[in-house]
């Protein structure tokens, strides 16, 4: 089922069926509550929300304001979990995967902690600095064109990501899945906060992630209460 809010349409559906889509093509992202709420400040990343073929309920406070004002229970699928379903899914091993970085750091980070998922037909691309009302790397399209990756996983912070994956989409040659997840990866290779699956699963990423980095995380804690307004609207 498809949830609007916004002219986004968030998909409510399982993992498996999510995954059988975005295997043929498009654009999945998981725009955090932070994010979210402010959509009417940031137009570039509303509009690749609105453009996204995917979008998932990365959110758990999204997921309960939607309960409470609109009487709408949707299921919870942040892009942590979505991750790690799809990383451990068989047929990567056949498939070619596009891994984009934001320095050589995490790419390090990301690189071991693949091939310990004995993922390793896959590739990696250090990203520049785009500037999100103008963004043009053809160095990159150039690389994807010529690898044809199956996936390309923008492992880029929320706001910049998703509209880099819709230019990657209206640039490349084939059809390719782009999973615009974030700091999902860098969740399980302990660069950030130590999410794990019972934290996903009772809506305390927010909790820890303020634990760890609080000078960062906790005014994206606040700002994600912006949200409520939408829902008086």
């Amino acid at each position: 089922m498809i949830i609007k809010f916004k002219k986004i349409k968030f998909s409510n559906y399982s993992f498996k069926y999510i995954f059988n889509k975005i295997s043929k093509g498009g654009v999945l992202v998981a725009p955090a509550a932070s994010a979210l709420a402010d959509i009417d400040k940031n137009k570039v990343y509303y509009q690749s929300l609105i453009k996204s073929d995917i979008v998932i309920f990365d959110s758990g406070f999204f997921c309960i304001l939607l309960r409470i004002f609109k009487g709408i229970k949707v299921k919870k699928l942040s892009g942590y979990k979505f991750l790690k379903l799809f990383l451990n899914k068989k047929i990567l091993r056949n498939s070619q995967i596009l891994l984009i970085n934001p320095n050589k750091i995490d790419q390090r980070a990301n690189t071991n902690f693949l091939k310990k998922q004995k993922i390793n037909n896959f590739s990696n691309y250090l990203a520049p600095k785009y500037n999100i009302n103008n963004i043009r790397d053809f160095k990159l399209i150039q690389f994807i064109n010529k690898n044809k990756p199956d996936f390309i996983i923008v492992n880029l912070g929320g706001g910049i990501q998703e509209p880099l994956g819709i230019y990657i989409k209206k640039n490349i040659k084939y059809k390719a899945g782009i999973i615009c997840t974030g700091a999902a990866i860098a969740f399980m290779t302990k660069r950030q906060a130590p999410i794990n699956d019972l934290v996903d699963r009772l809506y305390l990423g927010w909790a820890v992630r303020n634990l760890f980095t609080p000078r960062i995380s906790t005014p994206r804690t606040l700002n994600s209460f912006r949200l409520i307004k939408y829902f008086f609207n």
